[in-house]
């Protein structure tokens, strides 16, 4: 801190009080010693030099106070405004700043409250599965004593990103992405606090053309699903998987080879089997053309089915097509779609749905084919309102003399919902649901919903 004008001030209103009081020291004496003309004249006259010394003086001081006015004061250090009692040392002395060259920093998510009326004839969906707060077909109740009819709110889907992109001098691109919510029930409870532990969504880097870590899998087509009131709409008939995979994209092509896991069923039912035996990772690839009204995609894979037990292992094929698309009708309206089928790609599916397969008597997996799908419509009224309707639908073909009667056969929804933004970045939105599922005995059980949200992105 610079203190040097302070001292000359200091100094400058010494001499000014020194010189008055010669001044005033020195008419007295003159009078004492002479009274001749000559000699007060000669006083008058050191006087008025005296007075005119203060005045340029006075002048000085007005002028250097006017300076010191209008320009800024000298900024303190931290360290020196601690020392003074006046502030603590900075928490933080350097700006954030992305590590190499050329990166940014973004980060965004959105912030959503929702309220969940859910009515179920048949029974009640379990507390806190995951039926009471998105639409999960597997959880619709079947055969139960009297309805069911629940409120449920929650802010669990609240999500936050961070990504890291960076171009270095030689035109590679890196890029790091992770991406948390808070959509589990681990370690939370309506209670009191409605504490939920954060859970990891997305994390992964590319570089160029690869990509290695988790994201959407490569036979996922997130991009055609439409605008719902639960975070995935129609569950039953898209694709939805998040896993680990190492990704090649080249042009339109996309390869994967991802997570390998196998869901089984046990012979003539009971409770499912992750065998987490796989030792040959899931193989993927798509294709996307894309149009100035909208894209068609095409989707293939083929999977390892693996049990492993002390007698020995068993082994099966699992494959599937799966076909996707959006187009634009003129301005305000919009269809999109997808259409999958195969065998053995239950989990890949409806929130697994369905096992991928079930052993039979002798212990071998019966691969279960499957066919599922759904097709929507999205409208706009205006800028502020839209609405969208969309179904969807699975269908499995069982081997009920292996799989027993219990296992789901089908599950269908219907959806409409009215969503409205009053300002930017902000959605307020309802929607209607019902929903049914069936199982190879003949047995079904419905769902009526209103699922209500309103969410703030940013």
């Amino acid at each position: 801190m610079n203190i040097k004008p302070v001292r000359t001030q200091g100094l400058r209103r010494q001499r000014l009080a020194l010189a008055v009081l010669s001044s005033l020291a020195v008419a007295p004496m003159a009078h004492a010693q002479s009274n001749t003309e000559a000699e007060l004249r000669a006083r008058m006259s050191q006087m008025e030099t005296m007075m005119q010394e203060m005045k340029t003086e006075l002048d000085a001081l007005k002028a250097e106070k006017a300076a010191a006015a209008a320009t800024p004061a000298p900024t303190a250090t931290a360290a020196q405004l601690d020392g003074m009692g006046k502030s603590k040392s900075s928490i933080q002395s350097a700006t954030i700043v992305p590590k190499g060259d050329g990166a940014t920093f973004s980060y965004g998510g959105f912030v959503r409250a929702e309220a969940i009326y859910t009515k179920t004839p048949d029974g009640e969906i379990a507390e806190n599965s995951l039926g009471r707060r998105q639409y999960a077909p597997s959880s619709i109740p079947i055969g139960g004593d009297g309805e069911g009819i629940d409120l449920n709110t929650t802010a669990q889907h609240s999500r936050f990103w961070f990504t890291l992109d960076n171009t270095t001098a030689n035109g590679d691109k890196v890029k790091g992405h992770i991406e948390m919510d808070f959509g589990t029930d681990l370690n939370g409870n309506q209670s009191s606090t409605n504490s939920y532990t954060p859970r990891l969504r997305h994390a992964y880097v590319s570089w160029n053309n690869w990509l290695a870590g988790q994201t959407w899998s490569n036979f996922q087509d997130p991009s055609v699903l439409p605008e719902a009131g639960p975070i995935l709409g129609p569950t039953e008939g898209t694709v939805f998987v998040r896993q680990v995979q190492l990704r090649y994209t080249r042009g339109p092509w996309v390869f994967s080879i991802e997570n390998p896991e196998t869901i089984l069923g046990p012979y003539q039912g009971g409770s499912r089997i992750s065998s987490d035996d796989n030792n040959i990772p899931d193989v993927t690839a798509r294709y996307t053309a894309k149009g100035s009204d909208g894209q068609f995609s095409v989707a293939g894979i083929v999977r390892q089915l693996r049990y492993q037990t002390l007698a020995g292992s068993t082994n099966a094929t699992g494959y599937g097509v799966s076909a996707s698309g959006k187009m634009a009708l003129g301005k305000n309206d919009a269809i999109m779609g997808m259409l999958t089928a195969g065998k053995g790609i239950g989990r890949y599916l409806g929130y697994s749905l369905n096992p991928d397969g079930t052993l039979d008597a002798s212990g071998d997996i019966d691969a279960q084919g499957v066919v599922a799908g759904f097709v929507g419509w999205r409208h706009g009224f205006s800028p502020k309102l839209r609405s969208n309707i969309y179904y969807s639908m699975a269908s499995y073909d069982n081997d009920v003399d292996i799989t027993g009667l219990a296992i789901n056969k089908s599950s269908r929804s219907a959806h409409a919902n009215l969503i409205y933004s009053p300002v930017s970045n902000v959605d307020i939105g309802s929607e209607l649901i019902w929903g049914r599922r069936e199982i190879e005995s003949g047995d079904s059980g419905e769902l009526y919903r209103i699922h209500s949200f309103v969410k703030y992105s940013f």
